[in-house]
This record gives structure tokens, C-alpha cells and sequence, in this order.
């Protein structure tokens, strides 16, 4: 069941070369049944990896391109009077969709942002008091450009909290850029790729999640991390619940595509700073600098035992 996996990250590689890391988390985050966010500077490929991966999964996918005017309508639908029927009809938005590509999400203002935060909780919108639910399996991949660039919006606590992962891509190495600036257009690639999974074998294989075996001590040793994120004066706040569990099920979905059926802490690690990074703010030390999140990371895990 997982081999499909690896075949899509296979395929998915020919699109994004040079960034094989990188696509493995975040087929480790849609298989564990989480949203993604990609955060970059312009033109290192964000939106592509999200077309390829959706196209590779066999996914209907819409794209959405986040402005300062965007409304919240736009994303979720709104109803039109229909003369003929004499009522008013819901017309379904972008959001009705198994992948949401919510491209540039930092350049809409806070309240259109926030029109994601059920969807992706509970899978489901409410549009004018009626719940609707969406299909499944539901992702949001989202785009966001660094902070300090112009017309973005920073994203709130509570918003980042429901990405199960937080990708960067970077530039690619001398080898990669030059393979691309050889080969052929990535646009054209991506008309001409395939699905290699469906729906239904994607959610099979987040089902077959839950057989992977995750002893006492391990759930031990994401307690002790999600604990020290909380005590060490490093961060504003700690782990919540929901990060220690997104850990958790990231880390599980990290075994399986290395074939095994339990949890070894060298999976939490592989998977901790890409889960958890974007959930806490640090705090300045003494010397007035910020370290970023990611570092502080490292650092948490050699004081932790195993």
C-alpha cells in the first residue's frame, strides 16, 4: 500500500528536482491526514509541488490566489437569487475541493484567512447557517511569502496551529538549477503527468496508520518534548495538545514509509522540527538576539533523553 507513495514521490521528483527531503514531509503530512504550508520567497517552486502532488495522488484540485481584497465569500461560496426558481441558490466555492491550493495565503487580510479555520478542523463550512460538509479526502496546501515582504499579513497563532507541517524549499543546489534551466518547462511537465494513486487508496493508507504500533516509552518521549517546550524559557508557549498529537500521527506516517509497523524516537526527530517549528514563537535570550524556532529545536532534543 505505501509503495504507491514512494511511486508518487518518484514521480514527484522529476517536477521538483533536487528536493527529495522536502517532498518526502509533505507526503508524510498528507498521509497522516494534515494540511500543509510552504513558506518561501517567490519562484523556488511552492505552487508547483502542490499541483504535482495533487495531480500524483489522483486529487481534484483548485487553486486560489490570496489578495488583500479577497472576501470570504470567494472562498467558501455564496447564494444567488434565482429568478426562475424564486429562491436563492448556494454556489459552492473554491473551498469544495479535495486539495485547496490557498496560493500567497499571508497577502489576504486576517478575515479571510480565518474562513479556512473550520474547513480545516472539522472538514466542513458554514455558509449563511447551513453546514455543508466537504469532500474527503480534504487538504490545504498553502503558500505564504516571508513576513517582511510587502502587502503580507501575518498568519495568527490559531491559524498556523492547523497546519500539520511547515515546509521550506529554498534554492536549489548548482546541479538542480542547472537541470532546470536545461530542461524542459515545468508547466509543460506537470499536463503531461499521471495520476498514480486515487482517492480511495489515499485513504486507505491513512487508515492503515493506525496499525502502526507506538509503545509507552515513545508516547513517553513526545510527553517529554511537548513538556520541555513548556518549562525551557525558549518560547512564548509550548506545545499544545494538538501539536503533540500532530507529532505523534506525523511520525507514525514517517515509519510506515520506512517500512516499519512501530514508532522508533528516530521518527519523532525526523519529523519534529517540520510539525513544530511554525507553532512557537521564541523568545529573545539574554543577549537580546532571537534564535529561530528551528534551532531552538535542535537544541530541545540533545537535552531531552530518549
Amino acid at each position: 500500500m505505501f509503495s504507491k507513495v514512494h511511486a508518487v514521490a518518484k514521480q514527484v521528483a522529476h517536477i521538483i528536482i533536487g528536493k527529495d527531503e522536502q517532498i518526502r514531509q509533505a507526503l508524510v503530512c498528507l498521509l497522516a491526514g494534515g494540511h500543509l504550508l510552504i513558506e518561501d520567497v517567490p519562484g523556488v517552486g511552492k505552487t508547483t509541488l502542490a499541483h504535482a502532488l495533487a495531480i500524483s495522488l489522483g486529487l481534484q484540485f483548485n487553486r486560489l490566489q490570496f489578495t488583500s481584497d479577497l472576501l470570504p465569500a470567494d472562498v467558501v461560496g455564496v447564494s444567488i437569487f434565482d429568478r426562475e426558481k424564486n429562491q436563492f441558490i448556494f454556489h459552492p466555492g473554491p473551498i469544495f475541493t479535495q486539495v485547496l491550493l490557498a496560493d500567497e495565503i499571508n497577502r489576504a487580510t486576517p478575515k479571510t484567512q480565518s474562513a479556512l479555520l473550520e474547513a480545516m478542523e472539522e472538514h466542513q463550512v458554514t455558509a449563511e447557517g447551513k453546514t455543508r460538509e466537504l469532500p474527503e479526502p480534504f487538504f490545504v496546501i498553502a503558500t505564504q511569502n516571508p513576513a517582511h515582504q510587502v502587502g503580507t499579513f501575518a498568519l495568527p497563532e490559531s491559524q498556523l496551529d492547523r497546519f500539520l507541517m511547515c515546509l521550506s524549499l529554498g534554492y536549489p543546489d548548482a546541479a538542480a538549477e542547472r537541470a532546470l534551466l536545461l530542461g524542459e518547462d515545468r508547466r509543460s511537465l506537470l499536463k503531461s503527468m499521471q495520476p498514480v494513486m486515487q482517492a480511495h487508496q489515499l485513504l486507505e493508507a491513512q487508515q492503515a496508520l493506525r496499525q502502526i504500533h507506538t509503545s509507552p516509552s515513545l508516547v513517553d518521549y513526545v510527553q517529554a518534548l511537548a513538556h520541555t517546550t513548556r518549562q525551557a524559557e525558549l518560547f512564548a508557549e509550548g506545545m499544545s495538545p494538538r501539536a503533540a498529537i500532530a507529532l505523534l500521527q506525523a511520525a507514525r506516517a514517517w515509519a510506515a514509509l520506512e517500512g516499519r509497523d512501530h514508532v522508533i524516537p528516530e521518527d519523532v526527530q525526523a519529523v519534529l522540527i517540520p510539525v513544530i517549528a511554525h507553532r512557537l514563537r521564541p523568545l529573545k535570550s539574554l543577549s537580546g538576539k532571537i534564535s529561530p524556532s528551528s534551532e531552538l529545536l535542535r537544541q530541545l532534543m540533545l537535552k531531552v533523553a530518549v
